[in-house]
């Protein structure tokens, strides 16, 4: 499975690539190793979201996140979501039951606010301009009914646990 994946990312056409990827899915006994097949099966919809083939691609990232998703691995869930994304797919992150309504950066700035990072801080970290840090800022502070990093913090809780 796994020699057939590696010549298929080293293939220089879409043709010869999807061939081999599906090779690579199809070898008998291959889903024994469901790290490594979901990690194929990531490659796999990342090849066919760069053909434009975004169902199919859906289809293999959906199936490669769920996997992922299971042992925590979330360097590789994070990637399979960010590609299922691209192809246009919405789906709920795996903690959406404390997103409080907000949008991934939106969380993502609140957290930040909540330990206590200035706009400045948030800005330099996410590759934003510090005002639209505030504007995000202002904009979850009227969702949640607060007004300062002291309600913003109680307001979201415990941190979750970084892997």
């Amino acid at each position: 499975m796994l020699l057939e994946a590696s010549a298929a990312l080293c293939a220089e056409d879409d043709r010869d690539a999807l061939r081999r990827f599906a090779l690579a899915l199809d070898t008998p006994g291959a889903d024994r190793w469901r790290f490594d097949h979901a990690r194929v099966r990531l490659a796999h919809g990342e090849r066919l979201r760069r053909a434009r083939a975004t169902v199919r691609a859906r289809a293999q990232l959906a199936a490669a996140l769920e996997v992922f998703e299971e042992p925590d691995a979330r360097p590789w869930a994070e990637r399979a979501r960010n590609e299922l994304r691209a192809t246009g797919a919405s789906r709920p992150r795996a903690d959406a039951s404390n997103t409080h309504g907000l949008s991934a950066q939106k969380l993502e700035i609140a957290r930040l606010a909540a330990s206590g990072l200035t706009n400045k801080q948030i800005a330099e970290r996410l590759l934003l301009s510090h005002r639209t840090v505030g504007a995000h800022r202002y904009q979850i502070y009227e969702r949640l009914g607060i007004t300062s990093r002291t309600m913003l913090r109680d307001a979201l809780g415990p941190a979750p646990e970084q892997g």
